[in-house]
């Protein structure tokens, strides 16, 4: 049974920190890109940021650029996402996503311009994160 789980949400005060997790099973982790979707209230999905496994390649959306970290751990086929410096604007619940044999960079292109719309071959239940002003 293939699973995405993600964990490490919560609320913090802007200018604070969090570290998500993408836990993954039942499918080749060394074989993917995985990346983090956002979707705050009332708007669409959005990309942040992937990794892929293919090319250990990463990709971060310009909104979080500086401020964001992903990297993965292949002995727990996890991946992480650092965030600090958090803004308001980061309020959103968030998801990791997951696509065979992909760069980073056509992973990136996926989730910049098609976030909203495409069919991930695996997907996650998603993590609020909150941050207050």
């Amino acid at each position: 049974e293939v699973q995405l789980v993600e964990s490490g949400g919560g609320s913090v005060q802007a200018g604070g920190s969090l570290r998500l997790s993408c836990a993954t099973s039942g499918f080749s982790f060394e074989n993917y890109a995985i990346g983090w979707l956002r979707q705050a209230p009332g708007e669409e999905e959005e990309g942040v940021s992937c990794i892929s496994m293919v090319d250990n390649g990463t990709y971060y959306a310009d909104s979080v650029k500086g401020r964001f970290s992903i990297s993965a751990d292949n002995t727990k086929n996890t991946v992480y996402l650092q965030m600090d410096s958090l803004e308001p604007e980061d309020t959103a619940v968030y998801y990791c996503v997951a696509e065979e044999d992909v760069s980073a960079r056509t992973m990136g292109v996926i989730i910049e311009t098609r976030a909203a719309d495409y069919r991930f071959n695996y997907r996650g239940q998603g993590t609020q994160v909150t941050v207050s002003s």
